[in-house]
């Protein structure tokens, strides 16, 4: 493990100092998980591959910002996430929703997901609507606050819970109904 991380921040060095070789291997490494990250937030493959490459652009770019190499996932995450935030800003129109149970905590039943497949899980929440989605990824998947989601997206925070108590609704009820039709 201990060469791994060696070679790992070798390549990291090398692409900082703007080697094309060694800034394709990390692309290589990294492409797929920033791209699974891109389409989940965007739901759309097309925004997603754009997403993803001014994502890398940016971390090319930007590697003298990096202070330890063997951080670069963890950085490069960073920029992507921060990238579809960024996207969703310009794209996204948020409607506040009045929602009366924002204060009223979530049933016992918040585990029915953990037996269904995950790319049943991942196809839903594709297709749920752009805030929905939004809110959804980040607060569960990126595991921001509903406070940093506000922030980052400039919205409220009941708008932010709001989206997500209303994306968890729409994936039981879509998932469900798949499940009901297809078994």
């Amino acid at each position: 493990m201990e060469q791994a991380n060696n070679i790992q921040t070798a390549v990291v060095r090398r692409a900082s100092k703007g080697d094309a070789a060694a800034q394709a291997l990390l692309y290589k490494q990294y492409s797929k998980a920033m791209f699974n990250i891109c389409t989940r937030m965007t739901g759309n493959l097309n925004d997603a591959e754009d997403i993803l490459q001014d994502a890398f652009v940016i971390a090319f770019r930007s590697m003298y910002q990096l202070r330890e190499a063997a951080q670069f996932g963890g950085w490069l995450k960073r920029i992507v996430v921060n990238e579809c935030i960024r996207f969703s800003k310009k794209n996204t129109r948020w409607n506040e929703w009045n929602d009366q149970m924002n204060d009223v905590p979530a049933d016992d039943a918040s585990e029915w997901w953990t037996s269904i497949s995950l790319d049943l899980i991942h196809r839903e929440i594709k297709g749920l609507p752009d805030g929905c989605r939004q809110v959804f990824n980040l607060y569960v998947l990126e595991d921001y606050s509903h406070k940093e989601i506000a922030e980052s997206l400039a919205i409220s925070e009941s708008t932010s819970k709001s989206q997500y108590r209303r994306a968890k609704q729409l994936l039981k009820e879509r998932i469900t109904a798949q499940i009901q039709v297809h078994g």
